[in-house]
């Protein structure tokens, strides 16, 4: 009888940890498609100004390595 319940006990708890990682990959999925849009935006914008100011493509490199830090 103790078992049985040590056992429904552990089965519930587990349950509830499968709940929380359940929600918790849903919201790192949906972060990850809005970080994918923004992506996808930010890869609009660079061929837009690419086109409106050629010369922008030239610097857009160094002007990306500066902002992110890199050397």
């Amino acid at each position: 009888m103790k078992e049985e319940k040590a056992a429904q006990d552990c089965f519930r708890m587990v349950q509830k940890e499968l709940a929380t990682l359940t929600e918790r990959v849903e919201c790192l999925d949906s972060k990850i498609r809005e970080l994918k849009e923004l992506k996808d935006e930010i890869k609009g914008l660079k061929l837009f100004i690419g086109r409106m100011h050629p010369e922008l493509q030239i610097q857009l490199p160094d002007i990306a390595r500066k902002v992110s830090g890199r050397r």
